[in-house]
């Protein structure tokens, strides 16, 4: 079974396979196989594949790594070149030159690289988190699609087997009619009957159109004919769904951030200090020689209490935030994977009461039958049967997927992709 961390897996073309053959030396037309159904997995492959945040995460890992980098560097921001150049030419014009070129680079505060870098570091584990999470969230709406299309084609399969029986029941009433077995009024009813399962075969098409744009609309692909598989019920606890919840992990990478921003602003009580080097070449007027000089020079900004207590109230706030934010989804995602296994109990609960019921429908249509066709049971009750029969098969059709769906909710709750 797959577990986290979540990836995108690239989607594999596959070509319809092409079959030749020669009866006396005449070639017949190429047949095209029909493409295999379409399983959840590839569905959500699709869909994360064109996710924005999976589309984007190159450049933003690209982006941590220049972060990363610069956390190394020796200064905190690049050198700047100074140059200046005097002169008394607008003013006595007695030949007075200087030119000054020098290099000025800022300095690491104590303790600031170490943090910097490790923010930095904490910022990449981060992005990799939030994409898991994003995911996740893209991945619970392609399942509640893909379920959606499932119960449309449950509900138009029914729909259809029972306009297939209805047209055969409008024939048969019609032959007992022409042979003066039955009244007029039994085959306006049988009509009736098939009529109302053709509208309701158009109801379950549009049903499952509108469920399909909907699918279409995260994979960006027609949708074929789904595989009908089920997904299998997860084998991993709850300790171990929390340890490795892509929501959690990135509450959790969240407070990491927060804290290790506040460690950075406890030692970022000022600008940083500034050391500067420079040299320069003089004369006190026309025919003197050119002198040297060599200035080294180290710039101290002053701290700001208030300015720093701002910063560093702001970082704290972030870091308790996140970690409230972080013990209170924990508990909520506990609860949801609880109330996930116990929906998956009461679908199985449901699901099997509906085969019985639909079992036992049968049955009882299959004596009704035959005690309509041997004249003993009127058309009445023999319609009241068949839309027992209908009802039936529904609520077996229905809870069937019913019982998919909460399995791959109870996945979707401990963190699972779709195998």
């Amino acid at each position: 079974m797959n577990s986290t961390p979540w990836t995108v897996r690239g989607a594999r073309r596959r070509w319809p396979a092409l079959a030749l053959s020669f009866v006396f030396s005449l070639p017949a037309l190429a047949a095209t196989t029909e493409p295999p159904p379409l399983s959840l997995r590839q569905a959500v492959d699709a869909a994360l594949a064109r996710l924005p945040e999976t589309v984007a995460a190159p450049e933003r890992r690209q982006a941590a790594q220049a972060q990363l980098r610069a956390a190394g560097h020796w200064t905190p921001e690049p050198a700047s070149l100074e140059l200046s150049y005097k002169s008394d030419r607008a003013q006595s014009n007695r030949g007075e030159r200087e030119l000054v070129a020098g290099i000025a680079a800022p300095l690491w505060l104590p303790g600031e690289r170490e943090r910097t870098r490790a923010l930095a570091e904490s910022e990449q584990r981060a992005l990799d988190s939030r994409l898991d999470a994003a995911q996740w969230r893209a991945v619970a709406a392609v399942r509640e699609a893909w379920w959606a299309v499932q119960a449309a084609d449950q509900a138009l399969r029914v729909v259809q087997a029972r306009a297939t029986q209805a047209a055969q029941l409008a024939e048969d009433v019609a032959k007992r009619v022409r042979a003066g077995d039955l009244a007029r009024a039994d085959q306006h009813q049988a009509d009736g009957l098939r009529a109302t399962a053709e509208a309701e075969m158009a109801q379950a098409q549009a049903a499952r159109t509108r469920a399909a744009q909907a699918l279409r609309a995260l994979t960006g692909a027609a949708v074929p004919p789904l595989s009908a598989a089920p997904e299998p019920l997860p084998q991993r606890d709850t300790e171990a769904a929390l340890a490795a919840h892509p929501l959690l992990r990135e509450l959790a990478a969240k407070a990491e951030v927060a804290r290790r921003t506040r460690e950075l602003a406890g030692v970022q009580t000022r600008a940083n200090p500034e050391l500067t080097l420079a040299t320069a070449r003089e004369r006190g007027g026309t025919g003197e020689a050119y002198g040297q000089s060599l200035t080294v020079g180290l710039r101290i900004p002053f701290g700001s209490s208030d300015r720093n207590a701002a910063r560093l109230g702001a970082a704290s706030a972030e870091q308790t935030e996140a970690e409230i934010q972080l013990a209170l989804e924990r508990e909520r995602v506990a609860d949801e994977i609880a109330s996930a296994q116990q929906q998956v109990a009461s679908a199985r609960r449901a699901r099997d009461a509906a085969e019985r019921r639909a079992v036992l429908s049968r049955e009882t249509l299959g004596f009704y039958e035959k005690s309509f066709r041997l004249g003993e049971t009127d058309l009445p009750n023999r319609l009241r049967v068949a839309l027992e029969v209908f009802e039936a098969e529904q609520q077996s059709a229905a809870a069937e997927v019913a019982l998919a769906l909460a399995v791959s909710q109870w996945r979707q709750a401990l963190g699972l992709l779709p195998e």
